[in-house]
């Protein structure tokens, strides 16, 4: 499992966030966040990634380190 899907994880339960909930705040696709958190997403754009720091308040190398 890549470091991005665990942090991803790792960030949306400390925020007690669903998948779902994440997706509508990051104003991303839930299937996006499925596939990035199960590892299946291996290169999501840069966008996506931006728009999922913001949404957990992180800076970009925060949640990819």
């Amino acid at each position: 499992m890549s470091n991005l899907s665990q942090n991803l994880r790792k960030f949306r339960k400390a925020k007690k966030l669903s998948q779902e909930k994440l997706a509508r705040l990051a104003d991303v696709a839930n299937n996006t966040i499925i596939k990035i958190e199960a590892g299946k997403n291996q290169n999501p754009t840069l966008d996506t990634l931006k728009k999922i720091a913001k949404a957990f308040e992180v800076s970009l190398d925060e949640l990819i380190k």
